[in-house]
């Protein structure tokens, strides 16, 4: 699995207090602790918390699977996360899954938790809702992600008209009911929906991909930007889809981190001023 792609989760001011909540319910670790961001580690996989402040709320357009082994894994985890959240589907047995149920915590994460077969080694899977004007795309994007990213790859497809099960007569056949694709090694699953949701894809959630030079900084942050993505700042963009992505050379993390503080300043300083980053820009704000 790539831990070079992971999922960031947007907070107000309280990243800090969810990144403990989380480490509790899934028996993780904190890898990074700062006042605007915090790194957490579970089952093996990153996950970034993110206080950026009250512009974003984070929603079910972006929902993370985790996929459990036991009937009392996914109960010892949904009873943690509801308390304080809402369920969106009930803790049910239904055709796909003997059991399995979407709650929205406290904190406005959304976690789908599923008795099921473990893809690979990734335990937590993140979950795109195609849904407005992106209904019916979730084949298109599969392909478009899975063409942008090296080691990538379509796997298993359930359309609605052609599964095991419910037919849905809001639901188009050809559509996708689930689709799982990997990128780079990391997986994903996707879905359409027809439902009129008071919500898309927004900053509440984002991708972030961690790249090991300029040269797939730009490859990537130019593909994901094509056909009506559009820039955004310290490296976000939004791709034609309106999904955000954060591509963040590991070269800006290294100096960054620098302990000389003056050095490290200077190098956010000119990240701040940056859509796309340019490591060699870095290079000389640190040598400055």
């Amino acid at each position: 699995m790539n831990n070079d792609i992971f999922p960031c989760l947007w907070f107000d001011e309280e990243s800090k207090e969810a990144a403990e909540f989380y480490c509790q319910v899934f028996d993780g670790k904190i890898t990074t602790d700062t006042p605007v961001v915090m790194n957490i580690e579970l089952f093996g996989q990153k996950l970034m918390l993110l206080n950026g402040g009250p512009h974003f709320k984070k929603n079910a357009s972006v929902s993370l699977m985790v996929i459990c082994e036991t009937e009392d894994e996914v109960q010892k985890y949904w009873d943690q996360l509801i308390d304080g959240g809402a369920a969106l589907m009930a803790l049910d047995s239904y055709f796909w899954s003997k059991k399995y149920g979407w709650v929205q915590d406290r904190y406005g994460v959304n976690w789908q938790l599923f008795l099921g077969e473990k893809p690979e080694s990734q335990k937590i899977v993140p979950t795109l809702m195609f849904i407005h004007q992106n209904n019916g795309k979730a084949m298109e994007a599969m392909e478009f992600y899975t063409k942008t990213f090296p080691n990538s790859g379509i796997g298993n497809i359930l359309k609605y008209g052609y599964g095991a099960g419910e037919q849905s007569p809001s639901e188009p056949a050809e559509h996708i009911q689930h689709g799982h694709f990997i990128i780079d090694g990391y997986s994903f699953f996707c879905m359409d929906n027809s439902y009129d949701h008071q919500f898309d894809f927004n900053e509440g959630v984002s991708i972030v991909v961690m790249t090991d030079d300029q040269q797939q900084t730009d490859h990537f942050w130019n593909t994901l930007i094509s056909d009506g993505g559009r820039e955004s700042m310290c490296g976000w963009l939004k791709d034609r889809y309106g999904l955000s992505w954060q591509i963040v050379p590991k070269r800006l993390i290294q100096l960054m981190n620098d302990s000389d503080q003056s050095k490290a300043q200077k190098v956010v300083q000119a990240m701040m001023k940056m859509q796309k980053i340019g490591i060699e820009e870095l290079e000389n704000a640190y040598n400055s």
